[in-house]
């Protein structure tokens, strides 16, 4: 798309702030609008890079090797918030580990002793750890530096954005009403963040389809605890209940955590769809729109591939 050409992009969390930040450092005048900047749903993921129950595979895996490369580099500066970290993702039934998990750094299974009471299988890794209100504001001013500008109102549809060379739909699940896209559904989480006792590597647990997870990352002098996957809430008010599960999982796996202080509840609503949707489309005023959301669990894992794809889908005039 040639320089000058003016692109709006609706939606400001990681999908969007990632978009806005590839498409303004190629010389495209850039101008990000959202009812929350940044979104609270990117605000409040944990965020570790991995694919998660997303498709489809072909794509995601692409989307999600490229992001692995581009976190990598960006770990190497600490002002933004992304670090590389090593931990273990276990199992109560042995499952076999996924393929991405096999071609990280430091890949190998556990021993025995390494795993907590009621875990019969597990693996170690080295994977890109993500402290996302660090991130998201180091995005802002990449943003920002790139010539881009950020406008917080909220949309009642895609043509109150204005006038636009190109509409980039980052709207998570927004999409649902503002296209309106039926395939969409929320799927509810919730992270508990608590001051750390020493913890320097993650642990995850392969929960499958429940929607009851178990994780914790550190991020210097906090660590944020999780999880919750409620399919078809959409809330985000804190669910006290769901926060004291949270914290009873991860103590038991790490004691240490008994004790640390609660200091705040994160909540956001996974966008998720049976397939991710980065595609370009014309309305019916011959408008190009670009879509990029659907990312359900795996949006900040797949962020800069799809930016990258949705680079490529703007038109060449």
């Amino acid at each position: 798309m040639a320089a000058g050409k003016r692109v709006v992009v609706v939606g400001a969390g990681v999908a969007g702030l990632t978009s806005a930040v590839v498409l303004a450092e190629t010389g495209v005048s850039v101008h990000v609008i959202a009812k929350e900047v940044p979104g609270v749903t990117s605000l409040a993921a944990g965020a570790m890079w991995g694919p998660y129950l997303v498709e489809p595979k072909d794509k995601v895996d692409q989307w999600g090797q490229r992001s692995l490369e581009i976190f990598r580099r960006l770990a190497e500066d600490p002002a933004t918030g992304v670090r590389l970290a090593s931990g273990i993702e276990a199992s109560r039934t042995a499952e076999v580990p996924p393929d991405w998990a096999t071609t990280l750094p430091g890949f190998r299974p556990c021993r025995p002793a390494e795993l907590p009471a009621g875990f019969s299988a597990g693996y170690r890794f080295t994977v890109p750890l993500i402290d996302m209100p660090t991130y998201l504001d180091y995005l802002l001013r990449r943003l920002d530096a790139a010539g881009g500008t950020v406008e917080r109102r909220r949309l009642a549809s895609l043509a109150d954005a204005g006038s636009a060379t190109v509409l980039v739909n980052c709207t998570g699940l927004g999409a649902r009403a503002l296209l309106p896209d039926p395939d969409l559904r929320p799927i509810r989480g919730q992270h508990v963040v608590v001051t750390n006792p020493g913890l320097t590597e993650f642990f995850s647990e392969d929960t499958g389809l429940s929607s009851d997870l178990l994780c914790f990352y550190p991020h210097g002098g906090t660590v944020v605890l999780g999880g919750t996957a409620i399919d078809g809430e959409g809330g985000l008010a804190s669910d006290d209940t769901a926060a004291a599960s949270i914290l009873a999982r991860c103590a038991e796996v790490e004691p240490r955590l008994a004790a640390a202080r609660v200091l705040e509840h994160r909540i956001g609503v996974r966008p998720t769809r049976a397939t991710v949707r980065v595609e370009a489309d014309r309305r019916e005023d011959d408008a190009v729109v670009v879509h990029n959301y659907g990312h359900g669990g795996a949006g900040v894992t797949l962020s800069w591939g799809c930016a990258e794809e949705v680079r490529g889908l703007l038109p060449d005039k």
